[in-house]
């Protein structure tokens, strides 16, 4: 559904849903009791518990005791950890603000062309991206990195933030603007807190997406859980594989897990109830 240059002020809110927005949280959720919070990391110690018992008892040969010792896994995913974090950081100073802009009535004209285009950027595979840098620019390692992430990981954050605020009732901005608060002031003491749930929303799926997507970065010199996962595919080596892939799974869930906690504590008290 694409909206026309005279919209109404709210009209992008339809657009931007059919855009395959990140699933929206409730206006109101509960908080999940220590159980529910202690469940995942339980889960994950178990996974890495068992992963270190299976390959402790495994005659490993000079290339899989190579790859496998804890100076490279750690210095690995120390790496992998950066890239996500790093490209996330990135990700968010582009997207929110670009998001708030895109839902002030002077972007009405642009904001279709623009999610559009933006979209289908993103239906480019990142492994494209990568390697377009690396031969035609000679562009390699940590930076060229970042910028495939942060091309990759944008759209989930901008299109959350644009529902986010799309979706605060008009009623509650008339409010605010009828007790003299000028628009910055609406903005920032209504919509953006009001937009906070769906917003981190994205922002989760962005830093799953660039924990995924990271591993690629191996192809050209990044670094990361990839090479680890490389090294087994180039070397053959099975455990090599399993123990990359397993870390790299374990890596996205708690950063998954961590991203839910941020959502709990910085969701506005009005947005949720306590869990009994």
């Amino acid at each position: 559904m694409s909206i026309g240059a005279d919209a109404g002020p709210r009209a992008g809110a339809s657009e931007v849903r059919d855009a395959d927005v990140v699933t929206q949280t409730p206006p109101t959720a509960r908080r999940r009791g220590w159980p529910g919070y202690l469940t995942m990391p339980l889960i994950l110690v178990a996974v890495l518990v068992a992963l270190y018992v299976y390959v402790s008892g495994q005659e490993l040969d000079t290339i899989e005791a190579r790859s496998l010792n804890a100076g490279s896994l750690l210095n690995a995913t120390g790496e992998h950890v950066a890239l996500a974090a790093v490209s996330t950081v990135i990700t968010l100073i582009i997207a929110v603000p670009l998001g708030i802009l895109l839902t002030r009535p002077f972007a009405r004209r642009i904001r279709p062309y623009l999610i559009t285009l933006l979209t289908l950027g993103q239906a480019v595979p990142t492994i494209s991206v990568l390697v377009l840098l690396a031969v035609m620019f000679l562009f390699l390692g940590f930076n060229a990195a970042i910028v495939g992430l942060v091309l990759y990981a944008i759209i989930p954050v901008l299109l959350n933030t644009m529902v986010g605020l799309e979706q605060v009732d008009e009623n509650v901005l008339e409010a605010g603007r009828g007790m003299g608060l000028s628009k910055m002031q609406v903005l920032r003491r209504l919509e953006l807190p009001l937009a906070v749930p769906v917003v981190l929303a994205g922002v989760r799926t962005a830093l799953v997406i660039n924990v995924g997507t990271a591993t690629l970065a191996a192809y050209i010199n990044g670094g990361g859980l990839g090479e680890i996962i490389m090294a087994g595919l180039t070397t053959n080596r099975v455990l090599v594989q399993v123990v990359g892939a397993v870390l790299t799974s374990v890596l996205a869930l708690l950063i998954d897990y961590l991203a839910g906690l941020a959502e709990d504590l910085l969701r506005p008290k009005g947005l949720r109830t306590e869990h009994a």
